[in-house]
Protein backbone atom coordinates (compact mmCIF):
# COMPACT_ATOMS: atom_id res chain seq x y z
CA UNK A 1 0.00 0.00 0.00
CA UNK A 2 2.16 3.36 -1.26
CA UNK A 3 0.19 5.99 0.40
CA UNK A 4 1.99 9.44 0.95
CA UNK A 5 1.21 10.41 4.26
CA UNK A 6 3.19 13.81 5.60
CA UNK A 7 4.79 12.66 8.72
CA UNK A 8 5.21 16.97 9.79
CA UNK A 9 1.53 17.30 10.13
CA UNK A 10 -0.37 18.86 13.16
CA UNK A 11 -2.53 15.36 13.20
CA UNK A 12 0.59 13.58 14.52
CA UNK A 13 1.42 15.86 17.17
CA UNK A 14 -0.66 14.42 19.58
CA UNK A 15 0.28 10.62 21.05
CA UNK A 16 -2.31 8.21 22.16
CA UNK A 17 -1.34 6.63 25.82
CA UNK A 18 1.59 3.95 24.86
CA UNK A 19 0.97 0.84 26.82
CA UNK A 20 3.33 -0.41 29.06
CA UNK A 21 5.91 -3.62 27.89
CA UNK A 22 3.37 -5.70 30.62
CA UNK A 23 0.57 -4.89 28.53
CA UNK A 24 1.58 -5.11 25.19
CA UNK A 25 3.11 -8.53 25.64
CA UNK A 26 2.45 -12.08 27.04
CA UNK A 27 6.10 -12.26 28.43
CA UNK A 28 7.77 -8.67 28.82
CA UNK A 29 11.16 -9.64 29.44
CA UNK A 30 12.14 -11.01 26.05
CA UNK A 31 14.20 -9.29 23.83
CA UNK A 32 12.03 -6.50 21.97
CA UNK A 33 12.62 -5.37 18.31
CA UNK A 34 11.26 -2.46 16.75
CA UNK A 35 10.11 -1.92 13.04
CA UNK A 36 9.28 0.79 12.40
CA UNK A 37 6.91 1.70 9.29
CA UNK A 38 5.95 -1.91 9.84
CA UNK A 39 2.54 -1.35 7.15
CA UNK A 40 0.29 -4.06 7.52
CA UNK A 41 2.65 -6.28 9.65
CA UNK A 42 2.64 -8.89 7.57
CA UNK A 43 6.57 -9.28 7.90
CA UNK A 44 6.09 -8.74 11.73
CA UNK A 45 3.15 -11.16 11.61
CA UNK A 46 5.55 -13.58 10.52
CA UNK A 47 8.61 -12.91 12.84
CA UNK A 48 6.07 -13.43 15.85
CA UNK A 49 5.10 -16.97 14.93
CA UNK A 50 8.21 -18.27 13.88
CA UNK A 51 10.53 -17.31 16.64
CA UNK A 52 8.23 -16.92 20.14
CA UNK A 53 11.84 -15.97 21.74
CA UNK A 54 11.46 -12.12 21.04
CA UNK A 55 8.76 -9.80 21.44
CA UNK A 56 7.86 -7.05 18.21
CA UNK A 57 6.87 -3.46 18.05
CA UNK A 58 5.31 -2.06 14.89
CA UNK A 59 5.07 1.52 14.88
CA UNK A 60 3.28 2.97 11.05
CA UNK A 61 1.72 6.11 10.21
CA UNK A 62 -1.16 4.87 8.30
CA UNK A 63 -4.03 4.46 10.44
CA UNK A 64 -6.11 2.34 8.13
CA UNK A 65 -3.09 -0.19 8.21
CA UNK A 66 -2.59 -0.02 12.07
CA UNK A 67 -6.36 -0.97 12.83
CA UNK A 68 -6.31 -3.75 10.14
CA UNK A 69 -3.16 -4.80 11.91
CA UNK A 70 -4.43 -4.67 15.44
CA UNK A 71 -7.66 -6.26 14.01
CA UNK A 72 -5.77 -9.25 12.68
CA UNK A 73 -3.18 -10.19 16.43
CA UNK A 74 -6.74 -10.56 18.29
CA UNK A 75 -7.96 -12.74 16.08
CA UNK A 76 -5.07 -14.70 16.00
CA UNK A 77 -4.51 -14.21 19.81
CA UNK A 78 -0.87 -13.58 18.97
CA UNK A 79 1.04 -12.42 22.38
CA UNK A 80 4.80 -11.92 21.54
CA UNK A 81 3.72 -9.07 18.66
CA UNK A 82 1.96 -5.72 19.08
CA UNK A 83 1.22 -2.30 17.10
CA UNK A 84 1.25 1.01 17.65
CA UNK A 85 0.03 4.11 15.39
CA UNK A 86 1.79 7.76 14.91
CA UNK A 87 4.85 9.56 13.89
CA UNK A 88 7.62 7.11 15.00
CA UNK A 89 9.73 10.40 15.72
CA UNK A 90 7.19 11.97 17.88
CA UNK A 91 6.31 8.34 19.63
CA UNK A 92 9.81 7.85 20.82
CA UNK A 93 10.62 11.76 22.31
CA UNK A 94 7.31 11.30 24.29
CA UNK A 95 8.48 10.51 28.14
CA UNK A 96 6.18 7.48 28.55
CA UNK A 97 8.35 5.96 25.92
CA UNK A 98 11.54 5.71 27.60
CA UNK A 99 11.30 2.79 29.44
CA UNK A 100 10.29 0.90 26.13
CA UNK A 101 13.28 2.33 24.32
CA UNK A 102 15.85 1.14 26.63
CA UNK A 103 14.69 -2.42 26.36
CA UNK A 104 14.86 -2.38 23.02
CA UNK A 105 17.14 -4.93 21.54
CA UNK A 106 17.37 -3.56 17.53
CA UNK A 107 15.26 -1.69 14.98
CA UNK A 108 14.59 -2.01 11.56
CA UNK A 109 14.01 0.53 8.75
CA UNK A 110 13.00 -1.50 5.78
CA UNK A 111 12.48 0.10 2.66
CA UNK A 112 11.18 3.76 3.97
CA UNK A 113 9.13 6.25 1.82
CA UNK A 114 12.33 7.70 -0.40
CA UNK A 115 10.39 10.86 -0.70
CA UNK A 116 11.92 11.73 -3.61
CA UNK A 117 12.06 15.52 -4.21
CA UNK A 118 13.94 17.45 -2.45
CA UNK A 119 11.88 19.85 -0.59
CA UNK A 120 10.18 16.66 0.85
CA UNK A 121 13.47 15.01 2.48
CA UNK A 122 12.61 16.51 5.42
CA UNK A 123 9.81 13.72 5.79
CA UNK A 124 11.82 10.98 5.24
CA UNK A 125 11.81 9.01 8.60
CA UNK A 126 15.72 8.56 9.36
CA UNK A 127 16.26 12.57 10.33
CA UNK A 128 19.38 13.46 12.94
CA UNK A 129 17.30 14.83 15.60
CA UNK A 130 15.45 11.08 15.34
CA UNK A 131 19.18 9.44 15.44
CA UNK A 132 20.03 11.41 17.88
CA UNK A 133 16.72 10.49 20.54
CA UNK A 134 18.05 7.04 19.38
CA UNK A 135 21.49 7.43 20.57
CA UNK A 136 20.61 8.93 24.04
CA UNK A 137 18.21 6.27 24.42
CA UNK A 138 18.91 2.74 23.32
CA UNK A 139 21.37 0.35 25.66
CA UNK A 140 24.94 -0.25 24.09
CA UNK A 141 24.92 -2.83 22.06
CA UNK A 142 21.61 -2.10 20.50
CA UNK A 143 21.24 -2.56 16.65
CA UNK A 144 20.15 -0.53 13.97
CA UNK A 145 18.93 -2.26 10.12
CA UNK A 146 18.21 -0.18 7.43
CA UNK A 147 17.28 -1.48 3.62
CA UNK A 148 16.21 0.03 0.87
CA UNK A 149 16.67 -0.25 -3.21
CA UNK A 150 16.86 3.33 -3.53
CA UNK A 151 20.71 3.82 -3.63
CA UNK A 152 20.17 7.61 -3.13
CA UNK A 153 17.86 7.09 -0.01
CA UNK A 154 20.38 4.47 1.64
CA UNK A 155 23.80 7.43 1.17
CA UNK A 156 21.50 9.39 2.88
CA UNK A 157 19.81 7.25 5.60
CA UNK A 158 23.82 5.74 6.32
CA UNK A 159 25.16 9.49 6.54
CA UNK A 160 22.67 10.54 8.99
CA UNK A 161 23.24 7.12 10.87
CA UNK A 162 27.27 7.39 10.88
CA UNK A 163 27.35 11.03 11.59
CA UNK A 164 26.29 10.17 15.16
CA UNK A 165 29.12 8.78 16.86
CA UNK A 166 27.01 6.81 19.11
CA UNK A 167 26.52 4.46 16.20
CA UNK A 168 29.11 2.04 13.96
CA UNK A 169 28.79 0.12 10.85
CA UNK A 170 28.67 -4.06 11.63
CA UNK A 171 30.08 -5.54 8.90
CA UNK A 172 26.77 -7.90 7.29
CA UNK A 173 28.83 -10.36 6.27
CA UNK A 174 30.02 -11.30 9.99
CA UNK A 175 26.90 -10.86 11.42
CA UNK A 176 25.42 -14.09 12.59
CA UNK A 177 21.28 -13.46 11.91
CA UNK A 178 20.66 -16.52 13.84
CA UNK A 179 21.28 -15.03 17.14
CA UNK A 180 19.28 -11.79 16.01
CA UNK A 181 15.18 -11.15 16.10
CA UNK A 182 15.28 -12.31 12.44
CA UNK A 183 16.77 -16.12 12.62
CA UNK A 184 15.71 -17.28 9.34
CA UNK A 185 15.56 -14.03 7.70
CA UNK A 186 11.98 -13.53 6.67
CA UNK A 187 11.84 -11.15 3.93
CA UNK A 188 8.94 -8.32 3.35
CA UNK A 189 6.52 -8.12 0.70
CA UNK A 190 9.14 -5.44 -1.18
CA UNK A 191 12.17 -7.13 -0.64
CA UNK A 192 10.73 -10.64 -2.28
CA UNK A 193 9.50 -8.13 -4.98
CA UNK A 194 12.43 -6.25 -5.49
CA UNK A 195 14.17 -10.36 -5.37
CA UNK A 196 12.18 -11.59 -8.20
CA UNK A 197 13.27 -8.59 -10.22
CA UNK A 198 16.41 -8.61 -9.93
CA UNK A 199 16.96 -5.32 -8.28
CA UNK A 200 19.50 -3.97 -5.86
CA UNK A 201 19.17 -3.85 -2.30
CA UNK A 202 20.87 -1.50 -0.10
CA UNK A 203 21.67 -2.39 3.38
CA UNK A 204 23.77 -2.10 6.86
CA UNK A 205 24.03 -2.72 10.19
CA UNK A 206 24.86 -0.40 13.24
CA UNK A 207 25.56 -1.03 16.79
CA UNK A 208 25.58 1.55 19.66
CA UNK A 209 28.61 1.55 21.13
Amino acid sequence: MRQHVNPLSRNFKEIERIPSLIEMFGNSKLPLHLDIGCAAGEFLFELALVNASWNYLGIEIREKLVKNAKLKLREREIKNLYFLFGNAHNILNEIQSKLIIQNIKSISFNFPDPWFKKRHYKRRVIQPEFINILSNSLQKGSLIFIKTDVKDLFHYMDFTISSNFNFKTIDIKDFNYFESFNPTEVKTNREKYVAVNQLNIFERIYIKI
